[in-house]
């Protein structure tokens, strides 16, 4: 889901309280089809100690069809065949983690 302005049509792929834009206050959810291309990214090596039995993994910035960018995580590709422009698209899972228990996070995967 994405947030649009309802008066100049702005998107964005962050919750805001008013447009940026134009500084309207009239903003709705719209969905976001969830397809994209990769703009950058990085294979981490050295993560928050929460995650340090997942390296490497990588995170990248996704340019999505609508225009907005994402940071996510990027899943299901090896570190050696990222490659800038690859096309990818939006997953769900539940954590295993017990500090956030069903907590459910989005991550990009190969399309």
């Amino acid at each position: 889901m994405g947030v649009k302005c309802g008066e100049c049509n702005a998107l964005y792929s962050i919750p805001k309280s008013f447009c940026l834009k134009c500084g309207s206050k009239k903003l709705f959810w719209t969905p976001l089809k969830g397809i994209g291309k990769l703009i950058s990214y990085t294979i981490v090596h050295v993560p928050h100690p929460r995650f340090q039995n997942e390296v490497p993994y990588i995170l990248g910035v996704i340019k999505l069809e609508e225009g907005v960018k994402l940071l996510a995580r990027i899943k299901n590709v090896k570190p050696e065949e990222i490659k800038v422009g690859m096309p990818l698209k939006v997953d769900f899972e539940k954590t295993e983690d017990e500090a956030w228990p069903n907590w459910v996070r989005y991550f990009f995967k190969p399309l």
